[in-house]
């Protein structure tokens, strides 16, 4: 389509992915020029210097391009999006911003050490405002679940977490001397104190960028060379996912349907932050939701708005805690509960004597895997004896990243190195390469990996009696649980992912007492 356009305005079309760019061209232009234009220069052809632009009926360009830079430009026509995207990596996201600042804005804004009057002016500054929506918006367009902004000595540096790891991103050098700017613009936002730079803070706000409504959470905290600060991106657009869309394995889906029909108990999904608890548990009241049950959660924050389910905010500061909130709750008829998180020894027990008083009590707990939470709410105080009549089941996920539909490579089992727990090899392996829908990361995406663990007569006798996470795990194995490993290997044995990065989420071995699966 991009060369039927090109061939309609008699311009040649070029693929950049396949373009070597001379990134010396770069210092002849504006880099908010380049930006507003949506061009970039990448070859010499004689004197005349090449400009991709994505823009066939911006007439003006080659003009305009060519006086700033004192040399002739030949316009080529390329993909906008591929545009952009060179500009950010050779550019740096927001580069565009700095042609508005002042020229001697560097040096009124003191650095990050400047005073907190003067921060207050230059965040409110249009540029400043600006620099703060690109890195956001780029945030979100590569999928970003955290943005972290980190103060090192003589250094500012952003990273992006997509699909679990963390991804540096390249930022013009002239950002460090803003970088208080950006944090107080932040604070502002957040309706934090921007004098305050002694403790931490935590906020939040909404933007509405690329057409998405996002929750922004904001946590702020001074380290050694200034404040650092985490951004949370909470897309308010998400739909909820069917159970069926969690690709969870067959016989675990059908157990774990039939737990969260059931009348009353309590049912936990566990695993460390960022591992789709809270979708899962979503995904689980979108299944049982119906007119004729009372369906209330208290969370913090909400994360989803469902119709139908009565959702509560947390508000530590006024009181309304967890643990509060849920015996509020009981008193409006709920038939089922969720709580977001279970922290405490007083939301564990509220749950469950919730669950006991013929309630259905979803909820989430900070556990290696499935057999871990018995013990782990029995270390809050709940007695082992209340843990065995209430506790249905406990789901144990991780988030594993999804192999590259497009790039993915398939070998033999005898070209990689397999663990000693790996099942009977199968037929082909795949493996990690990398293109540019994948951003040369060979990964594209996550997908999630299960342990379940069903209470029946004989693991509730088990955890009556006081038995350890080792023996509840040993006990479950032989009675046919499957652990997130075995999870993993079946996800690696269709294709879907790699022994490498199931090994990177669940550890060298699965009954290593330091693996998290």
């Amino acid at each position: 389509m991009n060369d039927a356009l090109a061939f309609q305005y008699g311009m040649e079309f070029v693929d950049l992915h396949d373009v070597e760019f001379d990134d010396s061209l770069l210092s002849l232009f504006s880099p908010q020029d380049l930006s507003e234009r949506g061009a970039v220069p990448y070859a010499l052809e004689g004197d005349l210097i090449l400009v991709a632009v994505g823009d066939p009926l911006d007439l003006d360009l080659a003009a305009e391009l060519s006086l700033s830079s004192g040399r002739p430009i030949r316009p080529v026509l390329a993909d906008p999006q591929e545009i952009s995207k060179a500009l950010k990596q050779r550019l740096g996201v927001g580069s565009s911003a700095f042609g508005e600042f002042d020229g001697d804005a560097a040096e009124t804004s003191r650095d990050e050490f400047g005073d907190g009057a003067d921060l207050d002016d230059l965040g409110e500054q249009r540029t400043v405002s600006k620099l703060v929506s690109e890195l956001l918006e780029d945030a979100l367009q590569q999928g970003a679940s955290d943005v972290h902004l980190e103060n090192e000595e003589g250094h500012f540096q952003v990273r992006y977490r997509v699909d679990g790891l963390l991804r540096s991103v390249h930022f013009p050098p002239k950002m460090t001397q803003y970088r208080s700017a950006i944090i107080s613009r932040i604070k502002i936002l957040a309706k934090l104190n921007i004098a305050e730079r002694r403790l931490p803070q935590d906020g939040r706000f909404k933007t509405n960028l690329i057409d998405r409504e996002t929750d922004v959470r904001v946590s702020v905290i001074p380290m050694l060379h200034g404040e650092n600060v985490v951004l949370r991106l909470l897309d308010r657009g998400r739909e909820v996912l069917s159970i069926s869309d969690l690709e969870i394995p067959e016989s675990q889906e059908q157990q774990f349907m039939e737990m969260i029909k059931r009348p009353n108990g309590m049912i936990l999904i566990t695993g460390p932050t960022g591992s789709g608890k809270t979708t899962t548990l979503y995904s689980a009241l979108n299944a049982i939701r119906d007119q004729s049950i009372k369906i209330v959660t208290i969370e913090d924050p909400v994360e989803y708005s469902l119709p139908g389910i009565h959702q509560i905010q947390v508000h530590e500061k006024i009181g309304r805690t967890f643990s509060n909130g849920l015996r509020s709750i009981l008193r409006h008829d709920p038939d089922v509960v969720l709580v977001g998180e279970i922290r405490d020894k007083e939301t564990a027990q509220s749950a469950v004597q919730a669950s006991l008083t013929g309630h259905l009590v979803l909820s989430t707990l900070h556990t290696n895997d499935a057999c871990g939470a018995v013990s782990r709410l029995v270390d809050m105080g709940v007695e082992p004896f209340l843990v065995a009549s209430t506790l249905r089941g406990v789901m144990a996920q991780r988030l594993v990243r999804k192999l590259c539909s497009h790039c993915r490579k398939q070998v033999s089992a005898s070209e990689i190195e397999l663990p000693n727990d790996y099942p009977e090899p199968d037929g082909k392996l795949y493996v990690a390469t990398g293109c540019r829908r994948c951003h040369q990361l060979g990964y594209q995406g996550r997908l999630p990996i299960f342990e379940l663990l069903t209470c029946d007569h004989s693991i509730r006798q088990m955890a009556a009696k006081g038995a350890d996470t080792g023996t509840l795990r040993q006990h479950a194995s032989s009675l046919g649980m499957k652990s997130l490993r075995d999870c993993g290997w079946s996800a690696v044995a269709q294709g879907k992912t790699t022994v490498d990065e199931i090994l990177r989420l669940t550890g060298v071995s699965s009954d290593s007492t330091e693996s998290f699966g």
